[in-house]
């Protein structure tokens, strides 16, 4: 997450990622839900400068986006495991 902190970073990032999985009805516990909101911000991050967007380095831009790529990775886990 670009901008934010390591401690802002793991709370905004655990937030995106018990909302993702909340969203998406995924069990997950509170390690998961930081991991997954901190890579999905990263991963939609990158997905989002390939086109030409940049995030900004807030915690609600950055919270919108690591929702949004931890819902992109629980969709391509299920995907994956053929669920």
């Amino acid at each position: 997450m670009a901008g934010l902190g390591w401690i802002s970073a793991i709370i905004v990032g655990g937030l995106a990622g018990w909302a993702a999985s909340t969203i998406m009805k995924a069990n997950t516990g509170l390690i998961a839900n930081v991991i997954l909101g901190i890579v999905g911000a990263i991963l939609a991050n990158f997905l989002l400068r390939l086109i030409g967007i940049f995030a900004s380095p807030t915690w609600i831009a950055q919270g919108l986006v690591g929702l949004i790529g931890a819902c992109i990775i629980i969709w391509g886990a299920r995907q994956l495991r053929g669920r």
